[in-house]
């Protein structure tokens, strides 16, 4: 059991429940969807704090996934962007959201995207697997963001992209102010500084970390980018290791005590 999970569960999924019921209210992320041909009714779901969708610079024939899609707001835009070539994927743990995703992806008519169950710390997908991850005001909900960053960049594929809107602290925001922002499940935000090191310790390269707007309350609305490597790294292999592992036989080490010899001149 995960108290702070199974709290943003119960949550997600009374808003989910208000939605189904067509009692969802409009959503203060619509500002960040003005421009955008989607119904009022799947952006009035939408529980953000921006649009990941512009920084995440989607492509035709990509694959995308979305980390805790909610009302699937992100993926049918996603699904649009990338084309019937391409695929989008939204994760989300809370039955009800999944639920509701569906039905606003038949509504809209969209085949080229799918709602999978699973939590973001524990992504049920393959290795290497997906072009882009998205995700708009959920990652600072998990308890365990360091699981989270290892799992994007293990479904990414070498140069894959990450791209989010999420929430950060203030340097100065304190342990109590942070309690009184659990029942919120805000309580977890990150610093800048902080995201910057967990990704770059994940194996993200070209990290960008950026506030969009600072408010009263040290809980800032920002934008992250960073790039998983186009190259997995390999540990340093010992020239008679790989002689080894050819069939050949290893090079006899020289004598400790003696010098190399020199070349003749």
């Amino acid at each position: 059991m995960n108290p702070d999970r199974d709290a943003v569960r119960a949550r997600y999924a009374t808003a989910a429940r208000r939605a189904l019921d067509g009692r969802a209210t409009e959503s203060p992320a619509s500002v960040h969807y003005a421009g955008e041909a989607v119904p009022a009714e799947v952006v009035a779901t939408s529980l953000g704090c921006g649009n990941p969708l512009a920084v995440a610079d989607l492509r035709p024939g990509e694959t995308v996934l979305d980390l805790g899609s909610g009302g699937g707001l992100d993926v049918l835009l996603s699904a649009r962007r990338v084309g019937s070539a391409g695929r989008a994927i939204g994760l989300d743990m809370t039955d009800e959201m999944l639920t509701l995703a569906r039905r606003h992806a038949e509504q809209a008519g969209v085949t080229n995207a799918e709602f999978v169950k699973g939590t973001i710390e524990r992504i049920p997908l393959p290795d290497a697997s997906v072009d882009v991850v998205i995700s708009n005001c959920v990652i600072v909900l998990s308890a365990d963001k360091q699981a989270v960053f290892a799992e994007i960049a293990r479904v990414l594929r070498p140069g894959g992209r990450l791209g989010v809107t999420d929430i950060l602290a203030d340097d100065s925001l304190t342990e109590a102010e942070r309690k009184t922002r659990a029942a919120e499940c805000l309580g977890g935000a990150l610093t800048a500084d902080d995201y910057r090191s967990l990704l770059r310790d994940a194996g993200f390269v070209d990290v960008e970390v950026r506030l969009t707007h600072k408010t009263n309350e040290k809980l800032h609305p920002a934008i992250i980018r960073a790039v998983a490597p186009a190259v997995v790294p390999m540990l340093p292999v010992h020239a008679d290791e790989v002689l080894s592992i050819g069939g050949l036989p290893r090079r006899p080490h020289p004598h400790p005590h003696r010098p190399p010899s020199r070349p003749l001149a």
